[in-house]
């Protein structure tokens, strides 16, 4: 496999590879020319998205500033509001569904290492290997429609959030939230559930 196809299966992974430096410096060259736009400059920034991720659908904003580490495994559906200042680590999938709100400073990581420091260091490390000191992995993350994600939420890797659930501002998802809950907290925990319904957008 190669050090891409590691990465996407969820296995550890040379995030320091060529394949990842370049990937980085052509989204880090996509982002500045993104946040170089004027707000009501609406085309030209649907335009950067497009070639910045895998997929995005229509009637999408994504609030300056935004940062990503490649774009090309982020996938958005129809309706979504991203608002300024998030960040999303897609060293694997993230997958937004339709009719998303994401607010003010969200967070998704999909890179994770190994708890334990005897597993999180790299075997047999040095300067000249030109690997990264510890090991890395990162797993997908997949937000439903109709979510709605509240200031400053973190979501961490391998997390997928049921469609049409709201998490409280400021929560840490640490696990798979279902269908139609209303959850918060650190660590996230469902407290109700919301009554479930389709949108007519």
């Amino acid at each position: 496999m190669t050090e891409l196809e590691k990465c996407m299966a969820g296995e550890f992974y040379d995030c320091h590879n060529e394949i990842f430096l370049n990937l980085k410096e052509e989204a880090r060259r996509l982002l500045r020319e993104y946040h170089s736009l004027r707000y009501e400059q609406k085309e030209e920034k649907y335009d950067i998205l497009n070639r910045l991720f895998h997929q995005i659908g229509t009637n999408v904003s994504v609030g300056q500033p935004f940062i990503c580490d490649y774009g090309m495994n982020i996938c958005l559906g129809n309706n979504v509001s991203v608002n300024m200042n998030c960040t999303f680590v897609d060293c694997n999938k993230i997958e937004i569904g339709d009719n998303v709100l994401i607010a003010s400073n969200v967070q998704l990581y999909t890179a994770t290492h190994p708890v334990e420091l005897s597993e999180r260091l790299t075997p047999d490390w040095n300067m000249e290997s030109g690997r990264y000191f510890c090991r890395t992995c990162a797993l997908p993350i997949k937000i439903g429609n109709g979510c709605w994600l509240g200031g400053g939420v973190i979501v961490l890797p391998g997390v997928t959030i049921g469609d049409g659930s709201v998490i409280g501002a400021g929560s840490v998802v640490t696990k798979n939230i279902p269908a139609n809950s209303l959850a918060v907290g650190n660590p996230c925990h469902v407290i109700r559930k919301i009554n479930g319904g389709k949108c007519n957008v």
